[in-house]
């Protein structure tokens, strides 16, 4: 019998993005949005996916997520839960290596060294299990900075630029540079993108993925996993976007 058999749809799944999805860039969810995902999952199985790690996540969506939520996916699955209960792990540096990353990462800082912005915070290189996110202008930005900043990349391409020197550098490495979010972009082994956590669930028997993000363009960390032809990608601008949507799916 399938684990989501009391569910009205148990074999369907709705898949979530954090940031801009469920709650705005890096702020709390509201109590709108967690009605919403409540009432979704009397009807479906859900679960969202992020790059951040769990701790980040729990800010957001709350210290009892991992109850709230079917599957909770972590560094785009590399840390991850099954009905409350962790699965197995992988981590960046043990299929990277020591020798390679330290190549990166005094490119990365010496490449931010040398480029002129507004401002600068700090937390230029957060080395997480599964991924490395690069933020140009620093993670310990304020939400006005963080606004500020983000128009200025639009305008300059610090980020896109930065990317691209990278591939330059090191085409070898086995690597995908993925923009996100509005400070920062992640790097990661091609493959450990966002349908990295679709392997962890093929065997669930699920014949429906719906998809939420709101980086759903080509060159966003939505983009892998929205295209993917296992998911039913929905493109969306706020989480108000995405409550709206699940309505319309569900009839709520």
């Amino acid at each position: 019998m399938s684990s989501f058999a009391d569910r009205e749809f148990p074999k369907t799944l709705c898949l979530f993005d954090v940031d801009g999805t469920l709650t705005p860039a890096r702020l709390t969810v509201s109590p709108e949005m967690e009605k919403t995902l409540a009432d979704v999952r009397k009807k479906c199985a859900i679960g969202f996916v992020g790059g951040s790690d769990l701790k980040k996540q729990q800010e957001q969506l709350g210290d009892d997520v991992v109850d709230h939520f079917d599957f909770c996916f972590s560094e785009n699955g590399l840390t991850a839960y099954r009905l409350g209960k962790k699965l197995p792990s992988n981590s960046f540096i043990e299929w990277l290596g020591e020798d390679k990353y330290n190549r990166l990462a005094k490119f990365m800082l010496k490449y931010l060294s040398e480029i002129d912005l507004p401002f600068r915070r700090g937390t230029f290189i957060e080395f997480r299990k599964g991924l490395v996110n690069v933020s140009p202008v620093g993670r310990n930005v304020s939400t006005e900075e963080r606004n500020e900043y983000e128009k200025y990349d639009l305008k300059n391409k610090v980020r896109e630029k930065m990317v691209e020197a990278l591939r330059k550098e090191f085409p070898d490495l086995g690597l995908t540079y993925s923009i996100g979010g509005q400070i920062s972009f992640d790097v990661f082994p091609t493959g450990w993108d966002k349908t990295y956590c679709l392997d962890l669930i093929k065997d669930e028997g699920f014949d429906t993925i719906h998809f939420f993000g709101d980086k759903a363009y080509k060159g966003g960390n939505d983009w892998e996993i929205y295209t993917d032809k296992r998911t039913i990608g929905h493109s969306v601008k706020t989480p108000e976007d995405t409550i709206q949507i699940l309505k319309d799916l569900f009839k709520l």
